[in-house]
């Protein structure tokens, strides 16, 4: 906070390589002054050096710091960065297309671009129908439900999403978590009707939760979803679906309603005497026929309506195998009766007994949060691909709006499903208009077609769900997790057994809870590093990292890599202790300690613990000789440090450089000068 110039310094201490901002001339003068002894092995440096003062930053209000800070926290996109400048008639244009993006693209809406949309739409149609039906069933609801889940929410996205490639429709995880908490109060098989009821009043705590999460921008919620975490998460749990499949691929009658692979496992084994082996021929068959669809489309992406169109084929095929060889009496379960017309509406079955309320309430939040997450990382996914924006924000509340009008209209938790998803981006959807044709495709299904699917064998659904899964378990990003962080690694493996030996609900939880305590331990334990300098540079790196990067004599030089606040402050202070006492312990070379230099430059924040450590840390060290100096303390710090300077007088004079070649240039002349 000072300017030196003219200092002179010995051939000990560091050159000032300021990098321009320092001229150092030198001149050698041993040979001739040899008749004067004084002038013998004298070096002359003259320095002619700038030492930069360390700003405060702009004045601001509080309120206008509040401001900033709301700004930054909740609106980091800046979503009305549009409105200024624009016209009264302008922003109301814009307003309306904030609200409805559908306004953006449906003016300028062509023929050309139609055609694509209506290719994609009766592409993923042909997937979404068979899907619908079996993702019903895994949730232990009727078929029916599925197709109604399928009609009214792609509607609704397709005028309040941003995402031209998102399929909407149900999905298997949050079928399978609905369907098994639901179970734990009501029997499905014995009490149907409640169990309806308490499904659709689950979506609308979930759309609630969802579109909450968007109005109020509070999308930093299903960030502890880490990466590792949803890995293990989805792959955990697309074992357990597979394994609940093992009822219908072997025509058992009793299963289980536990989800973990030991009772589930336990299940099949003690019910060998209902296996059927007509079932286990047709379901193995088609099960095979789908994964090589799959497997084709995998290696050659130009061929993906061969896997897309492959479920509504097994469907059609094993239904007229079934009603050609009435094979519904000899031991194959079909789907029966589905009841045909559009959406009936269930505001009238949606229940609040307070002894259902919780459950509800919770089986909302969980599905809400999955389906979200899904949803928002697919659209991303498939945005970037195309090389245009989706807004998070804007797709909760399109999502949680979907999921509010699909509970009065008969539909349960939906989203964006990545199955269906890549179908629609690589049959080349260009809008979401794709998601209305698949929509009026369905329509024309429950209208006039309900009747094709009576003789469809439970077994080819089990098949098409057991396919569809098989792609959420990411065994190459897995193993690039392993390879590139062993903690995060840990997280999925938590994530992935807890689903499978546990349940879906307490693996999550677990998984999420490993994720939040390392944070946690981020926080209240910051990493402290010993600088050195690279010789030949005035540039100063961890000696643990850089072979080159030396020590300098009489400095104890520590970088914190966090913010400090009272989380960390004892633990910072504990740890500053024990470098300064190995300093001071380890005798020869290091007993000449005087200055121990704090680098600031990623201390981001700083509360008053944190003050108060740095003012505790300033009395203990001149107890010992010793001086606290301070480097580069950013915005916020530096502003902490100044009100506490000037109420407490703590800092002195040569106690705040702005970098550490500075720091050390300048206090090298006051080691000379004591000497």
């Amino acid at each position: 906070m000072r300017t030196k110039e003219d200092e002179v310094l010995d051939m000990g201490a560091n050159k000032g390589g300021g990098g321009g901002e320092e001229e150092v001339r030198m001149n050698n003068n041993n040979n001739n002054n040899n008749n004067n002894d004084d002038d013998d092995h004298q070096v002359e440096i003259t320095v002619m050096e700038m030492m930069h003062k360390v700003e405060l930053p702009q004045p601001k209000s509080t309120i206008t710091k509040l401001k900033i800070r709301f700004k930054e926290t909740f609106f980091p996109d800046d979503p009305f960065r549009n409105f200024s400048g624009q016209p009264f008639s302008s922003k109301l244009s814009l307003s309306a297309q904030f609200l409805f993006p559908i306004l953006s693209w449906a003016p300028s809406y062509s023929f050309s671009l139609f055609k694509s949309d209506l290719i994609s739409g009766l592409t993923i149609a042909s997937l979404a129908i068979p899907q619908g039906i079996s993702y019903a069933k895994l949730a232990n609801l009727p078929p029916i439900v599925g197709l109604y889940s399928s009609f009214v929410p792609p509607l609704v996205y397709a005028v309040l999403g941003s995402s031209r490639d998102l399929a909407v429709g149900p999905v298997s995880i949050a079928s399978l978590i609905m369907g098994s908490m639901l179970r734990q109060a009501v029997n499905p098989n014995t009490d149907p009707y409640l169990f309806l009821q308490l499904a659709f009043t689950s979506t609308l705590f979930a759309g609630i939760f969802q579109a909450s999460l968007g109005i109020f921008r509070l999308g930093l919620i299903i960030d502890f979803l880490s990466k590792a975490t949803l890995i293990g998460f989805m792959a955990g749990s697309a074992i357990i679906v597979s394994l609940q499949q093992l009822k219908s691929l072997l025509g058992i009658v009793h299963f289980t309603k536990q989800m973990g692979l030991v009772p589930v496992l336990a299940s099949v084994f003690h019910t060998t005497n209902e296996w059927s082996w007509q079932t286990i021929v047709m379901g193995m068959s088609f099960l095979g026929i789908l994964l090589l669809a799959r497997h084709v489309s995998m290696k050659k992406p130009s061929l993906f309506w061969v896997s897309a169109g492959a479920p509504l084929a097994s469907v059609i095929i094993s239904t007229l195998l079934v009603f050609l060889f009435k094979a519904q009496n000899h031991g194959i379960s079909i789907i029966g009766h589905l009841p045909h017309g559009l959406n009936p509406p269930s505001w009238d079955k949606l229940i609040f007994k307070s002894s259902y309320l919780s459950l509800v309430m919770k089986t909302g939040l969980i599905t809400g949060i999955i389906s979200l997450t899904e949803g928002v990382a697919v659209g991303r996914t498939f945005a970037s691909l195309k090389d245009y924006k989706v807004d998070g924000n804007k797709e909760m509340m399109a999502i949680g709006l979907m999921n509010i009008v699909g509970c009065c209209t008969s539909c349960y938790v939906t989203t964006g499903a990545f199955s269906r998803s890549a179908v629609n981006h690589n049959a080349g959807c260009k809008t979401a208009m794709s998601n209305i044709v698949m929509a009026l495709t369905v329509m024309v299904t429950l209208l006039f077609l309900m009747p094709l699917f009576v003789y469809t064998p439970n077994v080819v659904l089990g098949a098409i769900i057991v396919t569809a899964v098989i792609g959420l378990i990411d065994l190459p990003a897995a193993y690039h997790i392993w390879k590139m962080d062993k903690m995060d690694f840990l997280v999925l493996l938590a994530a992935f057994l807890g689903v499978v030996f546990i349940s879906v609900q307490e693996g999550l939880a677990i998984a999420i809870g490993i994720s939040i305590f390392r944070v946690l331990l981020q926080i209240t334990r910051p990493k402290i590093v010993s600088l050195g300098n690279i010789s030949g540079s005035d540039i100063y790196r961890n000696v643990q990292q850089y072979r080159d990067a030396k020590r300098v004599p009489g400095f104890l030089i520590l970088a914190v890599e966090a913010p400090i606040n009272f989380a960390n402050c004892t633990y910072l202070h504990e740890r500053i202790g024990r470098w300064i006492e190995d300093e001071l312990d380890c005798g020869g070379k290091c007993a000449s300690l005087q200055f121990v230099i704090l680098d600031l430059s990623t201390v981001s924040a700083v509360d008053t613990s944190g003050i108060s450590l740095l003012i505790d840390l300033k009395k203990i060290l001149r107890k010992k000789d010793i001086e606290l100096v301070l480097v580069n303390p950013v915005g916020e710090v530096m502003e902490k440090i100044k009100r506490a300077d000037d109420a407490l007088q703590f800092l002195g004079v040569d106690s705040l450089y702005l970098t550490i070649e500075e720091a050390v240039i300048s206090l090298s002349s006051l080691i000379k000068e004591a000497s």
